[in-house]
């Protein structure tokens, strides 16, 4: 779904590599459709002279028909991923082309592929130029029509890094509030690098550094950190290679060369008595390689690997000639990455020492392992699967309850070592990683994995559904991403989901995974036989019924988090319907004033000791604040609403939900079930009543642990292949990836901070 989207867009790019293109715009609509529009020069529209047609049509319903057939149009392309523009509009339910060139607007629509008509001119523009195509994706042909924000923004972000001086706008329409993003990065791989290492501490400035050569222009960004792992991007025409090729092995050959030349000529090699190998040389360096060639020939259609074998010379002569430079003129900051790769080998020899001991143990040292792996018959690894079990009763429970047949367990005690911040020969010394890596068979290290003797294909984390099984999957995720991804590659990787919940009415019982399906069904069982009167005696039930409800159980739940600073709650409710979060009234006496007049009389209803009123901004201090008080037996009860809690993330959560609140409950609402009325006097009200209604017959177990689940409970809910739901783990964004690991489980706590900081709100059950 998304290539469509790439497919356009690496058009407009195009544009911009031949000097004709600097912004460019994608909008999400609210009708499911997508456009992308540039400045670039338009799509041709004159008369095809051999289909008859306009060269626009052509290109919109023919294969190869576009410009980077021709080698005239554009030296280089990042278009034909395999998809092309005609390819999009045979995807597309409807189609409509607009182009801006010759001072005229030239307009075209399409419906699943087929044009309604030819090109027509609908206006005249003397200052535009430029193509913009709106499509929208046949619901018959993909399943998910719903464009992922986050996923375009990840691939437009790193067009732009690749691209710079291009404007790329990202604007998502299908909200109330529109979201707009732009980027534009000047310092290009540079300021990639930058991007990439900003949760890392880098040990020198970016090394950055472009070379042209027989056609092929090569572009290439690094810096060391004082991390432990390597992160390399390859691209050719914006085409990523997730498996390098031609590029990345001249790249990675000469960066070994100069470093191990360097060591040499400057003595340290000397004094090490090690031989560098390329990975000691690339330990924490990031870096990214972009190439500009004219035809380049890549493995297979997907793109994956580059294998142009006249790009390897040229991309070592500029790596050798630069670093070498580089590395004169700052000895300095060299000595430091030399000392590094010392550092690094010295590891390695160490490391290597602990893996000649791990495999002497063998696949037969595999029963020798009492009271942990509990082993299965199958011997066929496409058939085992094996569980990392947290927890010595949890391991307990899932051995009786497992199929003995092809389900391996293993279980895990304690929280095993963050590889982020460990070199491989720490973490060999670990028991519980050495008896992992033992288990599994395949070996340890990236570039040691042998697939082949993988002794399963499934191996599955199963860890508590609270913080420290949280904190035990994560540390699972980060070793075998740093440590044995060929396996998360090769879809080897899963994550159990047992339930947090079990339910049980009468004779029926139902396994709830989380706080989230758990509403869900309180939502449903509550609903029933139960009516809304709002508003003007409007009523409300079933679908409509449930929505309400959902956005009151979301409500609440930032209600009670600000009450957790704030207190009072249920006068923060108030607010929130009165639309009182909004920032914006405060810079208005004479609205705020009625609205505390309106609060008054609302809040009298909830309680008669209540008063409000508006704080005027002071000489020393322009904060104005909205101040709601009461006298109880002589103590005085204040909830002050400052400038900072009008503007905190929390509060423009329920500033959005103003019109839903007011609606629902600014006048009489009425709770109607079994023909009792009550009234309510907010979303908290609401949620409770229905969450009240769902439990009753009903009782709901809460499973912490695994260990408080039986082995047929287990078995049932997370083991049987036919019942239990597992995630698979990908990785669909490396650089994502690479900084999610540095920032959540590096070393430098300031970042994580932030993360959490940024994301706090977005958890809306946290189990601490």
């Amino acid at each position: 779904l998304h290539h469509m989207v790439y497919e356009v867009l690496d058009n407009s790019i195009d544009e911009s590599l031949a000097g004709h293109c600097d912004l460019i715009q994608v909008k999400l609509l609210k009708d499911g459709s997508v456009t992308i529009s540039d400045n670039g020069r338009g799509i041709p529209v004159d008369i095809h002279p051999e289909e008859g047609v306009s060269a626009a049509e052509v290109i919109m319903t023919q294969l190869h028909a576009g410009g980077k057939f021709d080698n005239n149009s554009y030296k280089v392309s990042g278009g034909l991923h395999g998809v092309g523009i005609s390819v999009v509009n045979a995807l597309s339910e409807t189609l409509s082309l607009t182009i801006y060139r010759n001072n005229k607007v030239y307009k075209i629509a399409f419906t699943n592929g087929v044009a309604n008509d030819r090109l027509n001119v609908v206006g005249e523009d003397n200052k535009k130029t430029g193509t913009e195509i709106n499509f929208k994706p046949s619901a018959i042909t993909f399943t998910k029509c719903i464009f992922d924000y986050s996923i375009l923004e990840n691939r437009i972000r790193e067009l732009a890094f690749l691209n710079s001086g291009v404007h790329i706008d990202l604007i998502d329409q299908r909200e109330e509030d529109e979201k707009k993003v732009t980027f534009f990065y000047e310092g290009g791989l540079k300021a990639y690098i930058e991007y990439l290492n900003r949760s890392r501490n880098a040990i020198h400035d970016v090394i950055a550094t472009t070379h042209e050569k027989d056609g092929i222009t090569v572009d290439i960004s690094m810096e060391w950190t004082d991390g432990y792992h390597e992160t390399t991007l390859c691209f050719t025409n914006n085409i990523p290679q997730r498996d390098g090729g031609t590029h990345l092995a001249g790249f990675r050959a000469a960066l070994t060369r100069v470093i191990n030349g360097y060591s040499v000529n400057s003595g340290i090699a000397k004094k090490e008595k090690l031989q560098l190998s390329g990975e000691d040389c690339r330990e924490g360096l990031t870096t990214v390689l972009s190439l500009k060639i004219p035809d380049p020939k890549f493995s297979s259609q997907t793109k994956d690997k580059l294998v142009s074998s006249e790009v390897r010379p040229v991309v070592e002569q500029l790596v050798s000639e630069s670093l070498n430079q580089w590395f004169d003129e700052h000895p300095t900051e060299a000595k430091k990455i030399i000392a590094k790769a010392y550092e690094a080998a010295s590891a390695r020899e160490a490391a290597k020492r602990a893996r000649e001991l791990t495999r002497r143990k063998g696949v037969m040292d595999i029963a020798s392992l009492p009271g942990k792996l509990a082993d299965c018959q199958e011997k066929d690894p496409s058939k085992s699967e094996i569980f990392l079990v947290e927890g010595d009763s949890a391991g307990g429970s899932a051995k009786q309850g497992r199929d003995r047949s092809n389900q391996a367990i293993l279980p895990l005690r304690g929280k095993i070592l963050n590889v982020e911040r460990a070199r491989i020969d720490k973490m060999l010394s670990s028991v519980e990683i050495g008896t992992l890596i033992t288990a599994i068979g395949a070996g340890v290290g990236n570039s040691e994995i042998d697939l082949e003797k993988a002794r399963y294909h499934k191996i599955i984390i199963m860890t508590d559904a609270d913080v420290d099984g949280s904190h035990i999957r994560t540390l699972l995720l980060t070793f075998f991403f740093r440590h044995m991804r060929p396996l998360v590659d090769a879809g080897y990787l899963y994550i159990a989901q047992p339930p947090l919940f079990r339910a049980k009415h009468g004779q029926s019982e139902v396994y709830l995974k989380d706080q989230s399906a758990l509403d869900n069904y309180l939502i449903n069982s509550g609903i029933k036989d139960v009516s809304l009167s709002i508003g003007n005696n409007q009523t409300i039930l079933g679908q409509d019924l449930k929505n309400s409800v959902e956005k009151s159980i979301q409500a609440k739940r930032i209600i009670d988090k600000i009450g957790k600073v704030l207190g009072f709650p249920d006068i923060i409710s108030q607010i929130a319907i009165l639309g009182l979060f909004n920032i914006d009234l405060l810079n208005n006496e004479n609205h705020l004033l009625t609205i505390t007049e309106r609060l008054n009389n609302l809040l009298s209803e909830v309680s008669t000791r209540w008063n409000a009123k508006y704080n005027y901004a002071k000489e020393n201090d322009n904060k104005k604040s909205i101040e709601i008080y009461r006298i109880n037996r002589g103590v005085k009860d204040i909830l002050i609403l400052t400038e900072d809690d009008l503007t905190s993330d929390e509060a423009k959560v329920l500033n959005s939900m103003k019109d839903f609140l007011n609606d629902h409950f600014a006048n009489k609402c009425v709770f109607t079930i079994n023909e009792k009325n009550y009234d309510l006097n907010g979303p908290i009200d609401l949620a409770q009543k229905i969450t009240d209604n769902g439990k009753k017959g009903s009782q709901v177990n809460r499973y912490k642990g695994l260990g408080e689940m039986n082995p047929v409970q287990l078995w049932e809910t997370t083991l049987d292949p036919n019942a239990r739901f597992l995630l698979q783990v990908k990785v669909e964004n490396e650089g994502d990836a690479e900084e999610t690991f540095s920032t959540l489980m590096g070393e430098t706590v300031e970042h994580r901070r932030n993360f959490i900081q940024d994301n706090a709100l977005k958890v809306s059950n946290l189990d601490v």
